[in-house]
């Protein structure tokens, strides 16, 4: 049986073991409000398109949508937050009830319901109007009231988990929900909860929480490296990722409480110094992305400079990866998601190994919202003690199958489910494809955000070492193609006496083997077609040699992906085995060996 049906079965064992486990969601509810409109002429006032209201659509936001989706994936939501006596207001508890999240959020008569309304023609938005000032601030009626739902509503969710702690959400989006006498609280009242989830606009506002999982944006985790860079002077030794020297400098003199830039570049007195006239910005309310720029050399946005000068491929995911120690160490998290919107995240944990998982360009209208179905299934993957890889993948595989259509995104447990190793007319993928077949279910697999490992070889006489090698490869991510050489291509590479196994049987052994979710034959002598179309997360092969000496390195950085080199297992080869039959096979020391016994070729290692 292949890997992937496994794996399929592991990642559905998660999902229902976390099912009714009781989680309190705090901080920021609003109503999102979509209204869907159609035009066909402008108005004569202006050159602005006359819009004709049809439809019109109010979900939960914020905090309010992550308690949605905790329900729905399985988990026992409960939300407490301030919300406004208003029209808004009633909107937002009524989208509670239909979703069964346990509405305890506190009414407050003198604060408005914050609401984003998008105004939509066909699936573009025209505009978004926001009301609910942030700088009205709770009254301390306001505060007294939410402080007191927290503390019964720990007791009783807690209660219904049969006395098991149950796990927090926050939701900081600096709308005034949180001020610091909440925070404060929550920082005191650490230990009533088994597990604790994090997601601030201002992480620094958090510092003693020490939470099991903060899920920053890029933007938001580079803002919180300039403000500790401020706080506790210069920042730890660069962290050399892909032979690159990566550095976080803070200009000089930055006000620690005001706008600050951050440059991301090479190590000073390197190749890659700042280059001239890169642009700059400063961080603006309510910011939350980072866009790169048409050249490829630099990331902007956020008051955030990144400069890509220092290598070819240097990226965000590449980025933040090489920073996840340090954000854990100002966080005080267990774990580290830095979300990358439509390219997916970076998760880090104690072992320090960065994890990439990837995500699918959509509309920005598709969009809203995945981030909540994001920490939501992180959150009680994690609370179900899951593995961290088996956290980051459920989490991207949430997000991603949320943004098919316009809307507010909400991940149900059953489409979860169904998503999990399974194509679009639900059947199982085949082990054994041919590459137009493979691009496909590769492509496939990327949506449900899993990372690929890629390997190729000729595998001829299948033995331990192959066997050690693939697993060690399989480990490295999510599934395993593995591309295997056709017997007219294992002729040009090792000789005319090779293969001893026609493809056929080569194929169907590595089929077997539980830790291979996919083989594809090629006919070339180099994997690089089969390279170009499935673009792996990582490229494995086999030897002694630096990932430099891999003549495929070259191409799949260029494609973004990482190369590795497994060594091999001693005294386990094609060729020795070859030999060892050779000699046993010989009838005596004295006949002579024919040549096809002693070519260079039959000499070579095997993959």
């Amino acid at each position: 049986m292949a890997g992937a049906a496994a794996e399929q079965r592991r990642l559905a064992t998660v999902v229902e073991s976390w099912l009714g486990r009781p989680v309190l969601v705090v901080g920021d509810a609003m109503l999102d409000e979509w209204r869907f409109a159609e035009s066909d002429r402008l108005c004569r006032e202006a050159p602005a398109p006359i819009l004709t209201l049809r439809r019109r659509i109010s979900a939960a936001g914020g905090a309010g949508n992550t308690a949605v989706n905790v329900a729905a994936l399985g988990g026992r939501a409960l939300l407490v937050a301030p919300v406004g006596a208003d029209v808004a207001g009633d909107e937002l508890h009524d989208c509670l009830d239909r979703a069964g999240v346990w509405d305890r959020t506190v009414n407050q008569p003198h604060r408005p319901t914050p609401v984003k309304r998008r105004m939509l023609a066909g699936s573009q938005i025209l505009l978004r109007e926001d009301s609910g000032d942030p700088e009205d601030a709770l009254d301390a009626d306001g505060v007294e009231g939410l402080l007191t739902a927290l503390d019964c509503a720990t007791v009783e969710l807690k209660a219904a988990a049969g006395g098991a702690d149950p796990t927090l959400v926050v939701c900081d989006y600096g709308l005034g929900a949180l001020p610091a006498a909440l925070r404060a609280w929550l920082v005191v009242n650490r230990e009533r909860y088994a597990t604790v989830a994090l997601d601030a606009h201002d992480l620094a506002d958090w510092r003693g929480l020490n939470p099991t999982v903060v899920t920053p944006s890029f933007a938001e985790a580079t803002r919180l490296l300039a403000r500790a860079a401020v706080g506790f002077g210069a920042p730890p030794p660069a962290s050399r990722t892909g032979g690159t020297d990566l550095h976080l400098d803070h200009p000089a003199g930055d006000p620690a409480d005001g706008p600050s830039e951050l440059t991301v570049g090479a190590a000073p007195g390197g190749a890659g110094e700042r280059l001239a006239g890169a642009p700059t910005g400063e961080p603006t309310p309510g910011e939350g992305r980072v866009a790169m720029t048409g050249d490829g050399l630099s990331v902007t946005g956020a008051g955030v400079t990144v400069n890509a000068a220092a290598g070819e491929g240097v990226d965000r995911a590449e980025l933040a990866g090489s920073r996840l120690a340090e954000l854990r160490a100002h966080t005080g998290a267990d774990v580290v998601a830095v979300t990358l919107d439509t390219d997916g995240a970076v998760v880090g944990g104690a072992d320090g190994e960065p994890r990439r998982s990837h995500s699918t360009p959509v509309p920005a209208s598709h969009a809203v919202g995945a981030g909540d179905a994001y920490l939501a299934a992180m959150t009680l993957a994690l609370a179900a003690e899951a593995p961290l890889p088996t956290a980051a993948q459920l989490a991207q595989l949430a997000a991603t199958i949320t943004v098919s259509d316009t809307g507010t995104c909400v991940c149900r447990r059953e489409d979860l489910l169904a998503a999990l190793g399974s194509a679009p007319d639900g059947t199982a993928h085949p082990t054994l494809v041919g590459p137009d077949e493979l691009e496909v279910i590769v492509t496939h697999h990327r949506r449900a955000g899993r990372s690929i490992v890629f390997t190729n070889g000729c595998f001829d006489v299948l033995h331990p070492g192959h066997v050690r090698y693939l697993e060690q490869a399989r480990a490295l991510g999510d599934l395993l193609v593995v591309a295997v050489n056709s017997d007219g291509s294992v002729r040009r590479l090792k000789g005319p006496d090779r293969p001893v196994n026609p493809v056929e049987d080569r194929i169907t052994l590595l089929a077997a083997l539980a830790c291979v979710d996919h083989v594809v034959v090629f006919e070339e002598d180099s994997p690089a077609r089969l390279i170009g179309a499935v673009r792996p997360d990582v490229y494995v092969k086999g030897g002694d040699y630096p990932p430099e000496m891999v003549p495929e390195a070259p191409l799949v950085r260029r494609l973004g992906g990482q190369v590795r080199t497994l060594g091999y297992v001693p005294d386990r080869s094609t060729s020795a085995i070859i030999e060892r039959i050779r000699a046993q096979s010989a009838p005596s020391a004295a006949v002579p060996q024919s040549p096809a016994t002693s070519t260079p070729q039959s000499m070579g290692r095997s993959a």
